[in-house]
This record gives structure tokens, C-alpha cells and sequence, in this order.
């Protein structure tokens, strides 16, 4: 099939790879602008962005569609269909209209629960046992369109870069299947119980509280990693917490209960067990205590 590919993130690479493997034709590929990164604040291309240029395909990085001149370029690339993965930008009905088959969206829910930005997140963060991928004809609505095609998979302890490559090529998997016989599959409309949505994820939630439960804050632990990073603060100094478990112990919240750095929470205990310090990287917490001790009955906030 003709394609045209618009996806931004790291999750979007592995389904415009599978497309291409398959024997498709990517015409053209979309992705968000290039962003400021970096310690240099230099403008750098999206993932999507580069293995496309790879791959010596047309990059186009439009701020909006909504434009008249943006409608009429992308009709012009004459696609049999449209393939969208986290590609960041609302699409007015005009795009959604133009390729012969639409716009089928790779969503990382089993939707309609966890409808948005960040559904990896979001369900790690809810304590959901499964998650997946939905594959859907896009519509006007926010992943409100009729499904094609789902596939789920438990969620475990997976963290959140885990469960994104995990869903990533699931999403390729079920793309490529979709594709071989898109004309006759048929779709069919959402549920109408049990819609949610997954609003974008704020840096400040990454903040471990530690007067909650301990076993939601191992959640927000993986739910974070590896980026942007749970983290609490200690005189100062911010540490991350990449990995944690729960611990049967209970004492004042927000206290280390021990040398180990068990931190006691509003109901049960969370102790790191991997962490990392401003400028350093990632190290075991028995290895950061070596070099700074944290003693039982340090405040942490």
C-alpha cells in the first residue's frame, strides 16, 4: 500500500520499520518539529524523524495541519492510508478524509479505557493488571474511533519503558496484519462503560510522597522510569528512584527506618533499589550509600 507515516516517539519507530519490512510504501512521513535537548539546548529531530531520513524517506515537521496549504500538500501524496503512531498533533477532518482507507491509529490501551496522551503511564500508575494495543480507524474524536483490531498482555512490574517497547512492537505486529487485508476488515465501535482518559504526564507527579500507601509509590516508581524519573529530596540534593519494593514495615512517614534507606510511607515501606544522583548515572542504593549514607532516622521529604 501507499502510506503515509506520522509518529513522533521512540514507541512509533519499530511500526514504520515493520511497515517498511512488510513491502509498503512509505511516500511520506510526519513527526512533531524539531525540539531544543540536551545540554546544549540544541534542536533535535523526534525518533520518527531520523529513521525516516535513514531510510531516505520525505520528513515533513508542520507546527499545525489545520492550514489550507498543509490539507492540500497532504492530499496531494495520494496515500491509500495514513498510520498513526503518537504523532502528537490533532488531525482536522480534511487529513483524516484524504487517503482512500483514512487514518488507523496504533494506541498503547485497550481502548476506550485510557483514551490520550499517556496511557502507559497512566495504567501503570492505576494498578491495572493488563494493558495493550488497539488498533483503530481514527475519527474526529480523541481515540473515540471504531476498533480494528486489540491484543492485550499483563502488566506485571514492568516499568514504563518496559511496557513502551513491549506495546511497540505489538503495535507493529498488529499493524502489519491490519494492512494486509485493510479493505476487508471490519471495525467496530468503541464500548460505551469503562472510557478513561490518559492525561499528559506532569513532571510533578514524579515527586514521591511518602505519607501514601507504599505500594502506590512503587506504581509511580515504574511508572516513571525510566523518564522522567521518580524522585524525592534529601537536604537538597533531588534523587532519582528508578526501582523500588515494598516492604512490610511500618514508622513516621518519611522516615528511614533503617541504613538501607527503607523509607516508611503512610502505609507500609518503600526501599529503593536503584537510584540516581544529579549528574551521575544509574547505581544500585547499596552502592550510592557507600558514598553517602543515609543513617535510620534521616528525614526524607
Amino acid at each position: 500500500m501507499r502510506i503515509i507515516f506520522m509518529g513522533t516517539p521512540d514507541f512509533a519507530v519499530p511500526v514504520m520499520e515493520a511497515i517498511i519490512a512488510a513491502g509498503h510504501e512509505v511516500v511520506c512521513a510526519y513527526s512533531q518539529p524539531p525540539r531544543r535537548a540536551g545540554r546544549g539546548k540544541k534542536l533535535q529531530p523526534s525518533p520518527v524523524h531520523l529513521a525516516a531520513e535513514a531510510e531516505g524517506i520525505e520528513v515533513r515537521t508542520p507546527v499545525s495541519l489545520k492550514p489550507q496549504e498543509e490539507k492540500d500538500a497532504f492530499a496531494a501524496l495520494k496515500a491509500d492510508v495514513a498510520v498513526v503512531a503518537a504523532y502528537g498533533l490533532l488531525l482536522p477532518v480534511a487529513i483524516l478524509e484524504a487517503p482512500e482507507h483514512g487514518c488507523v491509529n496504533v494506541h498503547a490501551s485497550i481502548l476506550p479505557r485510557w483514551r490520550g496522551a499517556a496511557p502507559i503511564q497512566r495504567a501503570i500508575l492505576a494498578g491495572d493488571l493488563t494493558t495493550g494495543v488497539t488498533i483503530m480507524q481514527m475519527e474526529k474524536g480523541l481515540d473515540t474511533g471504531p476498533m480494528i483490531l486489540t491484543r492485550t498482555t499483563p502488566i506485571q512490574r514492568k516499568n514504563a519503558g518496559e511496557l513502551t517497547d513491549e506495546l511497540a512492537a505489538m503495535g507493529a505486529q498488529l499493524m502489519v496484519e491490519v494492512l494486509e487485508d485493510l479493505p476487508r476488515r471490519t471495525a467496530r465501535p468503541q464500548p460505551n462503560l469503562g472510557v478513561t482518559h490518559a492525561a499528559k504526564i506532569d513532571k510533578a507527579e514524579a515527586r514521591l510522597d511518602f505519607t501514601h500507601d507504599a505500594a502506590l509509590l512503587e506504581r509511580q516508581v515504574r511508572a516513571f522510569a525510566p523518564r522522567p524519573g521518580a524522585f524525592f529530596e534529601l537536604e537538597g540534593e533531588r534523587i532519582r528512584v528508578l526501582e523500588a519494593e515494598v516492604i512490610a514495615r511500618e514508622g513516621v512517614a518519611g522516615t528511614a527506618l533503617d541504613d538501607d534507606l527503607t523509607i516508611a510511607c503512610g502505609y507500609s515501606a518503600l526501599r529503593p533499589t536503584l537510584v540516581q544522583r544529579a549528574g551521575k548515572p544509574a547505581m544500585a542504593t547499596e552502592a550510592m550509600l557507600r558514598g553517602r549514607p543515609i543513617p535510620a532516622g534521616t528525614e526524607i521529604r
